[in-house]
């Protein structure tokens, strides 16, 4: 199994890399691969400074070895060796009208041996989810109804379930505002009775294989929008909210920390401008207070895209 996700990430990652390539037509992904001192490595693909894409990274990895203490401690064992691999990806475009979008997809197999002949716990995880700054809800319906299509080949349960995981993890508690207008969250999907490793390989995959059909239509259609100062301005105060989900919630970050992973890919999430202005205030009434008011009310939007014929 771990074989097989490492050549879907692999292609995953050419396939979106040669994609975002094409639309921005000038900056080129550069390429490092990294090496882990406990077991493994990866693969980091960095874009900067494009005509349309300001900074974004697709990152693969696959690490080995023994588990850390503090995974340890979340997992309730004395001792371990795991493998993880994964695909991770964050665009943050230049022009405020075209959101930011953050995906990942992993696999996790945890073992009682060094030699990790035999497993003894599995799961996938993963999930995508849309940050906007200047919202058209076309957009977020877009973005919603391509995932749930991928959801439904696999049972009509798993797009609500998920969709409501995405709203409730990336969620800034503290600000009481999501991230962005959600997507999917999953995480520790293991193999059941019901569900088979190989069932939930095939979902997890399906939905990976979706991203670019629910990002890319989005970015073309406004890559082109005019924008000014204000609105340039305005994009680099919700960075900032980008940053403080990353740095205080987001568990793969800790995670890829604690595991001794790669710094600089770990990282490379964060955008290259951000602000934090002290008691920042903006005009009732306007487009910004309108995204507020999404983020903090989470909106089923395949219902309210039917409602509204998108």
């Amino acid at each position: 199994m771990k074989n097989r996700f490492e050549d879907y990430i692999c292609n995953l990652q050419d396939e979106i890399c040669d994609r975002l390539e094409q639309i921005d037509g000038k900056a080129r992904f550069r390429h490092d691969d990294w090496e882990r001192d406990g077991g493994g490595g990866g693969h980091t693909r960095i874009i900067e400074k494009g005509d349309y894409f300001e900074k974004g990274g697709v990152n693969i990895s696959s690490v080995h070895g023994e588990l850390p203490e503090l995974i340890r401690k979340r997992f309730e064992v004395e001792q371990g060796w795991f493998w993880a691999g994964g695909i991770s990806l964050v665009i943050h475009p230049q022009n405020p009208m075209v959101p930011t979008v953050h995906a990942n997809f992993r696999y996790f197999e945890l073992y009682d041996d060094a030699g990790m002949s035999e497993i003894r716990d599995r799961w996938f995880g993963g999930g995508a989810d849309l940050t906007p700054y200047y919202l058209w809800d076309e957009d977020a319906v877009h973005f919603h109804r391509v995932l749930k299509t991928a959801c439904d080949k696999h049972g009509k349960e798993l797009y609500p379930k998920f969709k409501k995981e995405c709203d409730e993890y990336f969620y800034n508690d503290h600000r009481s505002e999501g991230r962005g207008i959600g997507g999917l969250f999953f995480d520790y999907l293991r193999p059941t009775k019901e569900r088979s490793a190989g069932e939930w390989y095939k979902f997890t995959t399906e939905v990976g294989t979706a991203f670019l059909d629910s990002y890319v239509p989005i970015v073309e259609r406004r890559k082109d929008e005019p924008y000014n100062e204000r609105q340039r301005y305005f994009q680099e105060i919700r960075r900032g909210r980008y940053v403080e989900f990353n740095l205080i919630h987001d568990r793969g970050t800790l995670f890829g920390l604690k595991t001794d992973g790669r710094t600089e890919s770990i990282l490379m999430s964060l955008p290259p401008r951000v602000r934090w202005d002290y008691d920042f205030e903006i005009e009732e009434g306007s487009r910004e207070a309108y995204l507020l008011d999404r983020l903090k009310n989470p909106i089923d939007w395949i219902a309210y895209g039917e409602n509204e014929n998108f």
